[in-house]
């Protein structure tokens, strides 16, 4: 080797060095109002180490998921595409084999890239079919791209339970928790481990993806630490929960429970960080795959609505770039996250991805940032929504079920003055004097529709 490819190799060194480490961390079916630095916390101190972490960082006050339910929200999160662009709009949808994700585009700028803990993106089911990767090894061509450290179950709520359960290693070895251990601190016992053991010879780029505070499926309950029930039987409920049906009254604490859980742990990981004199120079990326309604919404599912209760997500980085204890009050998007992920390692997003990086409007820069997010939904309903500053509107197929991935025509079905009624309480849909808003409103729509790969269809009024 010759001086100058020496030279050329160290200047590569120094440039990966110098790139932020970025720690992605994903709860599972959160509502952003469980934080308390969202301002309306249902329980005093329920999240000390989030809200330490936006006082420092930055906070997004008004971010939504991109599409309501556990899988497509993941693939929308790796690859930057709305989940039925790429035939993932409901769960148990392999993520296409030919898509390049955040890992391969950050592998390729020299990061190591490492996953723990859920993935949803590699089942097909159903259970114990011979793609059923929900509950076997995911094998190496599903992974992603995240080929560098891999500690996963798909379906991880299928391979466990609050204090009992496994995940699979990069080899397919099979890593059960210990006992009596709660899940979300195995799960950051093991993202410890790995911060505590790689070599540190390149930045990383680890996602860890908890399932809390999801309800457990098998047992249709949700699962918090020993003791929730009596440690939070005293919350103050949500005000679009007040007055409604439902299984909140009995499920909250536990619900609640997890959330804290959560935070303990990040607190956990902060610290690690810390110890190993690498978190002045890591982004902390927190956030949701969406909200949950406990059905007050829908009967079918804990999501898949277009409220609030079901679409508002909590988001908070901190970090390089981030910090500084400021409040993003513009719209985003989960959408937005991938594209964010990039810009943070150095990376330019590829022009396919359809969300934007966050950085500008944390700079100060609003300039002709998005004024709705577009919500495509599934299970429930083949709808799509959008949510604007004063209004959400939505539509569904009624020829069509929870499982078409589109339609040629939609019929209204919510309209929502989010301003005067934030608990979504009064639908005026068939208001004749909001028929005008109604009508901007479904023009709107259908920009967002093409924007995003779809066929512009007919709108319907309700009738």
């Amino acid at each position: 080797m010759n001086d100058l490819s020496i030279l050329t190799t160290l200047i590569f060194d120094i440039i990966i060095i110098m790139k932020p480490n970025i720690l992605f961390v994903f709860s599972d079916q959160q509502r952003w109002d469980t934080c308390g630095c969202y301002g309306i916390p249902p329980v005093e101190n329920l999240t000390p180490n989030l809200d330490r972490m936006a006082s420092e960082g930055v906070r997004f006050n008004h971010a939504y998921t991109c599409q309501p339910i556990c899988g497509p929200g993941r693939a929308a999160l790796m690859t930057g595409k709305y989940p039925a662009e790429i035939g993932c709009h409901v769960n148990h949808r392999m993520l296409p084999l030919e898509e390049k994700t955040i890992a391969h585009h950050m592998s390729s700028a020299g990061y190591e890239v490492g996953y723990i803990g859920k993935w949803h993106l590699a089942s097909e089911g159903p259970k114990n079919g011979p793609n059923d990767f929900g509950i076997l090894s995911v094998p190496p061509e599903r992974r992603g791209g995240f080929k560098d450290y891999w500690l996963v179950a798909d379906v991880l709520e299928h391979t466990s339970h609050s204090y009992d359960g496994y995940m699979y290693d990069s080899d397919g070895n099979k890593r059960v928790f210990p006992e009596n251990r709660f899940r979300a601190d195995v799960t950051t016992d093991w993202a410890i481990e790995y911060l505590e053991n790689r070599k540190n010879d390149k930045p990383f780029f680890l996602f860890l993806s908890y399932i809390e505070p999801h309800h457990q499926n098998d047992h249709n309950h949700f699962e918090g630490p020993h003791g929730s029930k009596d440690k939070y039987k005293n919350f103050i409920p949500p005000g679009d929960l007040v007055d409604t049906a439902g299984n909140w009254r009995e499920e909250y604490p536990d619900y609640l429970g997890c959330v804290n859980s959560l935070d303990y742990n990040l607190g956990r990981l902060r610290s690690t960080l810390e110890k190993l004199g690498i978190d002045k120079n890591t982004v902390i990326i927190y956030t949701s795959d969406h909200g949950n309604h406990f059905l007050t919404r829908t009967s079918k599912t804990y999501k898949c609505s277009c409220h609030d209760g079901c679409i508002r997500i909590p988001m908070i980085i901190y970090g390089p770039g981030f910090t500084g204890g400021k409040v993003v009050e513009e719209l985003i998007s989960l959408i937005d996250l991938p594209p964010t992920v990039l810009t943070t390692a150095g990376i330019t997003p590829p022009s396919y991805m359809r969300g934007n990086a966050v950085q500008r409007v944390v700079n100060g820069d609003t300039t002709n940032w998005q004024d709705d997010i577009f919500l495509q939904i599934s299970i429930a309903q083949c709808g799509r929504a959008i949510r604007t500053n004063k209004w959400k509107y939505s539509v569904c197929a009624l020829d069509k079920t929870g499982r078409d991935i589109s339609s040629d025509e939609y019929t209204e079905d919510c309209l929502y003055d989010m301003e005067s009624d934030p608990h979504e309480k009064n639908n005026m849909v068939t208001s004749p004097s909001h028929k005008e808003v109604r009508a901007e409103l479904a023009e709107r729509l259908k920009r967002r529709m093409a924007a995003a790969g779809e066929k512009v269809p007919k709108i319907l009024p309700k009738t």
